[in-house]
């Protein structure tokens, strides 16, 4: 035995053959596993083409519906005699006055934080709510102020799929149509703030016993943040859920450069100061 070890030890260390081989793949093997791998990617690419294909079809379909609707949905014009009925409906009075700073600040920030520069929509969101429709959902979210706006003045407050289209065109209507100085006022002077309070001055009158123009940033940002749920945000019934409100409206303004640092924290100390007596005086 240890001849043969021996022997087939120097065979080794000589570079003489070998009883064994290393095993190698057979050619047959080798090529299905090649022709798996270029199916599967095949499958993938065709997967992702129609995909893409689907989604070109829903945006193709949908822009046509908004050119379509462009032609038949109501003018941008009547923005103003609606909300001016609006007003006469929750007894207030119409137009109400400009919309001060700090609340022009905290309205965009917290709702529409591209509302200078979009084009009365945004784009992302749509494909967004779109997706979310087709999926079975209904992500309503990422509305501009022009279509809150649309919604609130043309549409009855609903957002249906079919409603949420027309905001769209209504939305890009009425950014051709209107300063952006405008559709806050517009939008200031028909939300509703809670508490009964329909209107901007209404609402800053109501809680703070002040005319809008005297707000301060945490008053502004307290009715701002109220737009977005009314009910459960009102300072008076619900304070916590208020509180919790005004601390994000806060955070977002300080997010998109409205205030800085210090003001923030400032903002955050400030008393909100509502008041015991309803009304302007």
């Amino acid at each position: 035995m240890r001849v043969l070890g021996a022997r087939r030890s120097a065979s080794d260390e000589g570079g003489e053959d070998v009883d064994y081989e290393p095993t190698r793949p057979l050619p047959g093997r080798s090529r299905r596993s090649r022709q798996d791998k270029r199916s599967r990617r095949s499958w993938q690419f065709r997967l992702a083409l129609g995909i893409v294909k689907v989604v070109a079809v829903v945006i193709a379909v949908f822009l046509a519906l908004i050119v379509l609707l462009y032609a038949f949905t109501p003018s941008a014009g009547q923005a103003t005699s609606l909300a001016e009925a609006q007003a006469a409906e929750h007894h207030i009075a119409y137009p109400g006055p400009p919309v001060p700073q700090y609340f022009a600040e905290a309205l965009v920030a917290t709702e529409d934080h591209r509302f200078y520069a979009d084009p009365g929509v945004d784009p992302l969101a749509l494909v967004r709510v779109a997706t979310s429709w087709m999926t079975g959902h209904t992500d309503g979210g990422g509305s501009t102020l022009d279509q809150q706006l649309a919604k609130n003045l043309y549409t009855s407050g609903h957002s249906s799929f079919p409603q949420i289209v027309e905001q769209v065109v209504l939305a890009v209507k009425l950014n051709r149509a209107y300063s952006r100085a405008e559709i806050l006022r517009l939008y200031a002077e028909i939300a509703y703030y809670g508490h009964g309070y329909y209107g901007l001055q209404a609402a800053s009158c109501g809680y703070f016993g002040q005319e809008p123009g005297q707000l301060t940033v945490v008053q502004a940002a307290m009715l701002a943040g109220a737009v977005n749920a009314p009910t459960y945000d009102d300072p008076l019934v619900y304070p916590a859920q208020a509180r919790a409100r005004l601390v994000h409206v806060i955070d977002r303004m300080a997010a998109v450069g409205y205030l800085t640092k210090a003001q923030q924290d400032a903002a955050l100390k400030a008393p909100l100061g509502l008041s015991a007596v309803r009304g302007c005086h």
